[in-house]
């Protein structure tokens, strides 16, 4: 079964849509700043606005993947995050600082951390931040299959981003569906 990294912000929060347009289907969440990972002493400190569908829960059970938070909000996915979608507490990649410090390689601060808790195994990392070098550094360090899914965070999730999840069995090859969903 391979792991499915799930990021909030981007595939789950459609964050990048028109500020006064709920997309259809999406409920609205205020979450408190101060529970919010990392936290930014330069953020006004009224609620953040979360935008989620409760749909994508039961979607992203029956994938059968093992899921994994790969998010800035890394514990708090599971308080928040999770019961809205009807999810069970997930575990999460711990990104400690390093979503703060910039790499000199310039790949994604998750990226790293990701390949190492996937230790070899198949996986999927949905994301709406990722980039040529972030599936080159994967290529190079992670020996097993694994597919980087790329979500627009305008809309979210959507029918097709989770078809191109469902083919994508870890067994090595990927469906040349799932192929067109990620870059």
């Amino acid at each position: 079964m391979p792991l499915l990294h799930l990021d909030v912000d981007g595939p789950l929060n459609p964050y990048a849509a028109k500020p006064h347009r709920r997309p259809d289907g999406y409920t609205t969440l205020r979450v408190p700043r101060e529970d919010t990972v990392p936290a930014n002493p330069l953020t006004p400190r009224r609620p953040l606005r979360i935008w989620l569908n409760p749909e994508h829960g039961p979607a992203l059970l029956a994938l059968g993947h093992a899921l994994v938070w790969a998010t800035a909000w890394m514990e708090s996915a599971n308080r928040w995050i999770a019961p809205a979608l009807g999810l069970p507490e997930l575990p999460f990649v711990d990104f400690g600082d390093a979503l703060l410090r910039e790499r000199p390689d310039a790949v994604h601060g998750k990226t790293e951390a990701i390949v190492e808790h996937a230790a070899g195994r198949p996986f999927v990392w949905v994301d709406d931040e990722q980039s040529a070098l972030g599936h080159a550094y994967v290529r190079t360090h992670h020996p097993g299959p694994a597919l980087l899914h790329h979500v627009d965070p305008r809309a979210g999730l959507g029918a097709a981003d989770f078809r191109a999840l469902a083919a994508f069995d870890g067994s090595g090859g990927v469906p040349p569906a799932a192929r067109r969903g990620a870059r």
